[in-house]
């Protein structure tokens, strides 16, 4: 017999088929499964994963595939297969549906885990249906009239607020022109609804007055924390319209991310402790793209760990943890996003994830972790560490040079370089999360800019960060080692290395290039001066070693 799974799932199910099941009972498994994730149902098999087998009314594959196509709305195209020898067992492959799909007799059903994470069938309600919906881009609530609400609940000084941040941002100006009534339906802040303009979610959002947003939209809420240690030091939450959340939340994170500075040439260049480019598209995105029908709200914790922002619904489908950079963008709230970027407080490509990696990458920072994300909230983690400045000043200096900023793909592999010293093409694209092709495509325009360098030929063909990159970090010695890793005998490396320090070494640079003791140093040392490969200069803690022939 074909192997069937253990247990259940969410995407696997057993049902029992000693007592016939009914054909209602199994076409209401199959519709919640569609209208989840889909997966695979196996008729004849008990909860506990015992095969008993499936009786022989069932055991027509074309029959009960026809049968579930004529009792769902819109039909569920399932394949079913009989699998096993001497006890059958009916195997129902149920595809995860792309709109809400239901029973003939009007029942809609979703799959849940129960809390001891058993799977189980449940009525889907209202509010999930146009989530889910929402989750399959199939309905932009954001769009919709909000019901109750009348266009005298838009506050007059909210979109004096908008107004202003349109100029502040570089917003669309053309906006600017328009009337307040242009300028709404411009936006889809309101809409005519029965000849009359109506809030839209969007604009409620936005400009809505405070207690009647509170009133309509009880999910539009936002929490702002500060912890240190077990003290806490800042704890508000507001219902207020977005646009004025946005700047309360801004000038407490300025008051709560101290700066660094870095020298560069005549200049000092602020290091922030965390990227405000980072903070502003994670929190842009947080409320663009969170699920407004659930009754939780976006939170922002700044702790000892990190900074933490947390929204409100999963990933939308087609969205998930490996293709973060790459999938096409696409959110939750079409209207809402379309909105912030024309104001000028989104990414206006919809590459606002780029934004929030760039900001940590360019510190030399460690990455973005989007890990503790689940099915009811997005959570962005971005993480205290101490910056690389070596690193900051090449990023800086290249983009300096050409004039242009550094392609997202371009900084996660020099990152990559960073941390794990050499890597192969694969591995790039294992850790960066991009195609092999882009990755090859990238290291070549890296290879031109001198900022990596190719090690070993063919399939051993590997990349590190160039001489002139180490050489900015006063870590020439680390360079060869990269470059040295072939086996290499000692005695070259220490020849390569005074090669790259025009012609001279010490016995320092050895102990630090080796990771040996001085005295072992000394010895290798002493081992090329005997073999007329380096002379002696100088005596005490100034001697150094020159190359006698340097070619």
């Amino acid at each position: 017999m074909k192997i069937i799974p253990e247990k259940e799932t969410l995407e696997i199910e057993f049902k029992s088929d000693r007592k016939k099941l009914s054909d209602n009972d199994l076409v209401e498994a199959v519709v919640g499964m569609a209208n989840t994730r889909g997966g695979e149902l196996y008729l004849g098999v008990e909860d506990d994963g015992t095969i008993t087998g499936v009786c022989d009314s069932h055991a027509d594959e074309i029959g009960i595939s026809a049968l579930i196509a004529n009792m769902t709305v819109p039909s569920i195209p399932v394949r079913a297969e009989i699998i096993g020898q001497e006890i059958k067992v009916l195997k129902i492959e149920i595809p995860m549906s792309r709109t809400i799909v239901a029973t003939t007799t009007g029942k809609i059903l979703k799959r849940r885990l129960k809390i001891d994470g058993t799977p189980e069938n449940v009525p889907m309600y209202p509010y999930e249906i146009n989530s889910r919906l929402s989750e399959l881009s199939l309905l932009d609530i954001s769009a919709q009239p909000l019901n109750g609400a009348s266009y005298n609940d838009l506050d007059p000084n909210e979109r004096v607020r908008l107004r202003k941040i349109i100029k502040l941002r570089n917003g669309d100006k053309s906006l600017l022109g328009l009337n307040d009534e242009e300028l709404d339906k411009a936006l889809r802040i309101a809409k005519e609804d029965n000849g009359k303009l109506v809030p839209t979610v969007t604009g409620m959002l936005l400009i809505g007055k405070e207690d009647r947003l509170e009133e309509l939209m009880p999910t539009a809420k936002a929490s702002f924390q500060v912890l240190e240690g077990t003290q806490v030091r800042i704890n508000e939450q507001y219902s207020k319209p977005l646009l004025a959340v946005f700047e309360l939340f801004e000038e407490y994170f300025k008051a709560w991310n101290p700066e660094r500075e870095m020298e560069y040439g005549l200049f000092r260049i602020p290091i922030p402790e965390f990227s405000p480019m980072a903070f502003r598209e994670g929190l842009v995105n947080a409320f663009c793209h969170r699920d407004y029908t659930i009754l939780q709200m976006v939170r922002l914790v700044i702790e000892d760990e990190g900074m933490t922002i947390s929204s409100p619904g999963g990933f939308i489908e087609g969205v998930n943890l490996d293709n973060l950079l790459i999938v096409e963008p696409h959110g939750r709230n079409p209207a809402l996003a379309d909105a912030l970027k024309r104001i000028g407080l989104a990414e206006r490509t919809g590459r606002g994830i780029d934004r929030i990696f760039e900001g940590s990458i360019m510190y030399g920072r460690p990455w973005p972790d989007y890990s503790e994300s689940t099915s009811r909230y997005v959570k962005l983690f971005i993480k205290r560490g101490k910056p690389d400045l070596s690193f900051t000043k090449m990023i800086i200096e290249e983009e300096n040079r050409t004039g242009r900023t550094i392609p997202i793909n371009s900084l996660l592999i020099l990152s990559s370089l960073q941390n794990e010293r050499r890597l192969d093409i694969h591995r790039i694209a294992q850790i960066t999360k991009i195609s092999e092709s882009k990755a090859k495509a990238n290291v070549e325009k890296l290879l031109e800019s001198g900022l990596i360098e190719a090690v070993g030929n063919g399939k051993n063909r590997e990349y590190i960060l160039s001489v002139k990159v180490y050489a900015k970090t006063d870590n020439l010695a680390g360079y060869v080692r990269q470059t040295g890793i072939d086996r290499i005998r000692n005695e070259e490396l220490i020849l390569k290395l005074a090669r790259e320090q025009n012609g001279e070494i010490s016995r320092e640079n050895v102990i630090a290039l080796l990771q040996v003791t001085p005295s072992q140093a000394y010895r290798l040392l002493k081992k090329l001066v005997a073999n007329n490969m380096l002379e002696l200069v100088g005596k005490g803690r100034g001697a150094k070693y020159k190359l006698i022939n340097k070619k």
